[in-house]
């Protein structure tokens, strides 16, 4: 018998999967995967063919403390994909594949996705 907890991360998992089946980064279009958990968000931008990370940011680093936001709220989420954003470029990336982790695409992940968008990164 499954609890509510294992239920949750077990279709968390599946739709990951699925996910991931249908999409890859390469070196011309990494993917941008996102990460999310009740107190945080994190994002890398992933070379998949060199197995290789790109550049990553969380709501726990530097960059984002600075901003005196809170990596809980949708607002922490825009702010995140800003950062994760200018980076990517920073590393030459203009373009990713967006991999949501098989978590929802709305809320703070697609707050996160706009922001990047914003900031440049095509998807």
């Amino acid at each position: 018998m499954m609890n509510k907890l294992q239920k949750k991360q077990a279709g968390l998992r599946r739709r990951h999967t699925r996910v991931r089946g249908k999409i890859s980064g390469t070196a011309a279009r990494p993917r941008l995967c996102v990460t999310r958990s009740n107190n945080n968000i994190y994002a890398q931008v992933i070379d998949d063919v060199k197995h290789v990370t790109i550049c990553g940011v969380s709501t726990l680093g530097p960059e984002f403390k600075k901003s005196g936001k809170n990596g809980a709220t949708v607002e922490g989420a825009a702010e995140l994909g800003s950062i994760v954003g200018k980076l990517a470029q920073e590393k030459g990336v203009t373009e990713v594949v967006f991999d949501r982790g098989g978590h929802l695409y709305h809320g703070r992940v697609k707050a996160l996705a706009d922001a990047a968008r914003e900031a440049g990164l095509k998807f």
